[in-house]
C-alpha cells in the first residue's frame, strides 16, 4: 500500500491502556484535531511497520461495547461500522487489559463478529500476574481467531511484535479467519438477509446493527424506509435481540475464560488496590484524607516555587537595570524596558507555580487517585443536580476551563453536561494563579505554623474552596430553572494504583510551561506592548503640556527633582489614553476598593486573567521608572490622597473578583462550541460578572 492509505483504528474499553500505546507507537508524530461535525477529539498519528509499511494509527474514543450512549461513544461506534464518510479504518487494533479480560472480551467479540481484520494488544500482563492470573495466550489466539501479542506500553515491551504482527496481518489477511463468535441467525434470521440483500458486504453482526441503528447511518430517506419495513414485517424487537447478544457472548466467553484463563479463588486475599480503597474510600478517612492532599497541593504550589521564584524576579530586576544604563535614553528605552521586559517578567515569574501545580495533578491522575475523587464527590454532586462525572471537568478546571469544559463531553444527561459547563469556569484555573499569587503576596504574612503549614497556602486554598462552594451553589440553584427531564446513572471504574511515571510527569510539567509560554505569553506580550503604547501617549497634547509644565517646574526647584520627575511620571499615565480610560470606569470600582489602574487591568485581563500582572507591571513601570520588582512597586502604591491602593480589604476584594468573574475570551468560545449556541455563553458572562462584582463589593464594604 502506498504511504498514508492504511488507516488503523485504536479502540478498547477506558482506562485499558490505549492512550499509553498510542503514545509508546506513535511518538511525537501525532496531531490532534476534532472528528468532522462533532466536538469530540480525534487523535491521529503515523505507526511505522517497516517493509514500506506507512499507516496512520486513529485513537478512537474509549468505549465499552457496541451499544454507544455518550457522544464520544458513537464516534467510535460510527468509525468501526464504516457509517462515517471522513473517517475510514481498513484494520483494528483492540487493546484489551488482562487483568479484566472477561469484561474486555465483550467488546473484542463484537468487533471480530464485523468481520474487520483485528489485532489484539493484551495490556496490563504485570497486573494480571500479580492477581495470580495465567493467560494461555496462544490458546486465546486460537479460540479468538485473531492475533493476540503481549505488551506492556508503559516499558515499551512487545512493541516489535506487535508491529510485526499488524505487518503480517496488511500482508496477508487472510492468515486469521474465524466464525461468528455467537450465532446471529438464532436471533432473527430472516431481518439479516433482508438487510444483507441491500448490503451484501455486510457480516451478521452488523446487518443485526444496521435494524437497530440504522437511523444514525449516513443513509438514504428511501434506504431508511426499507429498513424500516424489513423491522415491521419480522417484528425485529431491539431490546430483545439485544439481550439475547449479550447472554450468548458471556456464554461463549465464560468457556473461553475456563479453558485458557486460571484466574484465583476471589475469596482470596485482597489485591493490594482493594485493601489502599478500603482507606481511601472510608465514609470518614476517606474524605479527611482527600482534603489533606488537597491541602499539600497548595502548599506545595508556594512553598516549593518561593525560591525559584524569587530568583526570576531577581534575574529580570537585574536584566531591566542592565538594560536601562546600556541604551539610551528615549522611546526605544521606554519600550523595551517598560514594555517587553515588564511584560515578560510577568510571564516567566510564574512558570515554578504552573508547573508544580501541574505536576500534582498528573501524579494524582497517573497513580489512579483522582478517579477516586469522583468517586467520593459523588453523593455531593448528586445534592446540587450533577454527578460524580462533573467531577472530573471540574477538577481539570483547576488547569483550564476550555479542555475540562470540553471533558464533559463524557457525561451523558443533558442537564447534568450543561449545569458542568456553567459551573467549571468557577474552578480557579492556572491563569487565575498569577493573579492570587501576586495579591496574597502583598497582604498576607509568610508566617507558618507548627513549623510547615504556610498561611499564605491557607489563602490560597481558601480561594480555591471558595470557587468549588460557589459552583456547587450556582449548580444548586440552576438545576430549578433548567428544565431537562433524564434519567442519570453513574457508573465509574476505579482503576489499579500505579507508581507514577516520572518521565510523563516531567513532561506534562514542560509541556504546560511551553504552553502558558507560548499561548498565554504572547497575549500577555501584545497586551503588554499595547498597554505601553496607550500608557505613554495621549491625545492631542496632554502629555507635552504635561512635560513642559514639569520642565518648568523642575528648571525653578532642581533640589526637587527626583520627587517632580515621579510626579511628571504619575501625572503623565494619568492624561495618557490608559490613564483616560482607566480614571472613566474609576466610579463603578471605586465601591470595590479599586483604583482605575486595577480598572485597567480587569478590562484587559477580559482577553485572559494572567494579563492582569502584566498589565500592573507595564503601567508601574512607565510610571515609576526605577528597579524595583513589580511587588515592590504595588506595597509602595497609594491614593491620590495618600492611603495605600492594596490593603487587605481591597487586595481580597480583589482576589474574589478573579475567582468568580468570567474573564476568559477562550472559554466563552468553547462554550458556545459546545453548546452550540451564543445563549448560554452571554448567561455565563453576566451571571458570573455579576456575582463577582456583588461578592467583592460586600467582601470590601465589610472589611475595610
Amino acid at each position: 500500500m502506498s504511504k498514508q492509505e492504511l488507516h488503523i483504528a485504536l479502540v478498547g474499553n477506558p482506562n485499558s491502556g490505549k492512550t499509553s500505546l498510542f503514545n509508546a507507537l506513535t511518538g511525537l508524530n501525532q496531531k490532534v484535531g476534532n472528528f468532522p461535525g462533532v466536538t469530540v477529539d480525534k487523535k491521529t498519528g503515523i505507526l511505522e511497520l517497516g517493509n514500506g509499511i506507512h499507516t496512520q494509527l486513529i485513537d478512537l474514543p474509549g468505549t465499552y461495547s457496541l451499544y454507544p450512549r455518550r457522544a464520544d461513544e458513537w464516534v467510535a461506534y460510527k468509525v468501526l461500522m464504516n457509517a462515517d464518510n471522513d473517517v475510514k479504518a481498513d484494520m483494528v487494533l483492540l487493546v484489551a487489559d488482562a487483568s479484566n479480560l472477561k469484561r474486555n472480551l465483550l467488546f473484542c467479540s463484537q468487533i471480530i463478529d464485523l468481520k474487520i481484520p483485528v489485532v489484539v494488544a493484551l495490556t496490563m500482563n504485570d497486573l494480571a500476574a500479580k492477581k495470580g492470573i495465567i493467560i494461555d495466550v496462544k490458546g486465546l489466539e486460537a479460540e479468538l481467531g485473531v492475533p493476540v501479542v503481549l505488551v506492556n506500553p508503559r516499558k515499551n515491551k512487545g512493541l516489535a511484535e506487535l508491529k510485526s504482527a499488524l505487518a503480517k496481518y496488511v500482508k496477508n489477511p487472510s492468515a486469521f479467519s474465524k466464525d461468528d463468535f455467537i450465532d446471529n441467525q438464532k436471533m432473527a434470521p430472516a431481518a439479516i438477509a433482508a438487510i444483507q440483500s441491500h448490503f451484501p458486504e455486510l457480516s451478521d453482526y452488523a446487518a443485526v446493527h444496521y435494524l437497530i441503528n440504522h437511523e444514525n447511518f449516513p443513509l438514504s430517506d428511501q434506504m431508511q424506509e426499507s429498513i424500516e419495513r424489513i423491522e415491521i414485517e419480522n417484528q425485529f424487537n431491539p431490546t430483545k435481540t439485544q439481550a439475547e447478544e449479550i447472554v450468548q457472548r458471556f456464554g461463549h466467553i465464560r468457556k473461553i475464560m475456563q479453558k485458557n484463563v486460571n484466574e484465583p479463588d476471589p475469596l482470596e486475599q485482597k489485591h493490594f488496590s482493594d485493601k489502599l480503597d478500603d482507606l481511601l474510600l472510608h465514609r470518614v478517612w476517606g474524605y479527611l484524607i482527600l482534603f489533606a492532599v488537597l491541602f499539600l497541593l497548595f502548599q506545595s504550589v508556594f512553598w516549593l516555587a518561593q525560591f525559584p521564584m524569587n530568583g526570576i524576579e531577581l534575574i529580570f530586576k537585574n536584566f531591566a537595570s542592565c538594560l536601562s544604563d546600556n541604551i539610551a535614553p528615549g522611546w526605544m528605552q521606554d519600550l523595551i524596558v517598560n514594555g517587553i521586559v515588564a511584560g515578560m517578567s510577568g510571564i516567566f515569574v510564574f512558570i515554578p507555580q504552573i508547573m508544580i501545580l501541574f505536576g500534582i495533578i498528573t501524579i494524582l491522575e497517573d497513580t489512579g487517585y483522582m478517579a477516586r475523587i469522583s468517586f467520593l464527590s459523588d453523593r455531593l454532586m448528586r445534592k446540587v443536580g450533577l454527578n460524580g462525572k462533573s467531577v472530573m471537568p471540574m477538577i481539570s478546571g483547576f488547569a483550564c476551563a476550555v479542555p475540562a469544559i470540553m471533558s464533559a463531553r463524557n457525561i451523558e444527561n443533558k442537564k447534568e453536561r450543561l449545569l458542568t459547563i456553567l459551573v467549571t469556569p468557577l474552578m480557579s484555573c492556572s491563569a487565575r494563579l498569577p493573579v492570587y499569587t501576586i495579591l496574597i503576596s502583598l497582604v498576607v504574612s509568610n508566617k507558618y505554623y507548627l513549623g510547615f503549614l504556610s498561611l499564605q497556602g491557607l489563602v490560597m486554598m481558601g480561594l480555591y474552596l471558595l470557587g468549588i462552594l460557589m459552583a456547587l451553589i450556582v449548580s444548586y440553584v440552576m438545576k430549578w430553572v433548567i428544565k431537562i427531564q433524564e434519567k442519570s446513572f453513574f457508573i465509574l471504574e476505579l482503576p489499579i494504583y500505579r507508581a507514577p511515571r516520572w518521565a510523563n510527569v516531567g513532561i506534562t510539567m514542560v509541556e504546560k510551561a511551553k504552553i502558558f509560554i507560548t499561548d498565554a505569553g504572547k497575549i500577555i506580550m501584545i497586551i503588554s506592548v499595547l498597554l505601553w503604547f496607550l500608557s505613554s501617549h495621549g491625545p492631542g497634547s496632554r502629555i507635552k503640556d504635561v512635560e513642559a509644565k514639569y520642565a518648568v517646574l523642575i528648571q525653578q526647584n532642581p533640589s526637587d527633582k527626583k520627587a517632580l520627575t515621579k510626579h511628571l511620571s504619575s501625572e503623565k499615565l494619568q492624561n495618557s489614553y490608559a490613564g483616560i480610560l482607566g480614571k472613566s470606569i474609576e466610579p463603578v470600582i471605586r465601591p470595590l476598593g479599586y483604583d482605575w489602574k486595577i480598572g485597567i487591568a480587569i478590562i484587559s485581563s477580559i482577553a485572559a486573567r494572567e494579563v492582569f500582572v502584566g498589565t500592573m507591571a507595564t503601567l508601574y513601570s512607565v510610571e515609576e521608572n526605577d528597579d524595583s520588582s513589580l511587588r515592590e512597586k504595588l506595597q509602595s502604591a497609594k491614593h491620590e490622597d495618600g492611603t495605600k491602593v492594596y490593603t487587605i480589604p481591597a487586595a481580597f476584594s480583589l482576589m474574589i473578583f478573579y475567582v468568580l468573574a468570567m474573564q476568559c475570551m477562550s472559554t466563552l468560545a468553547v462554550v458556545r462550541r459546545e453548546t452550540r449556541s451564543w445563549k448560554w455563553p452571554l448567561f455565563q458572562f453576566v451571571y458570573m460578572t455579576g456575582l463577582a462584582y456583588l461578592m467583592s463589593l460586600l467582601v470590601y464594604q465589610i472589611f475595610k
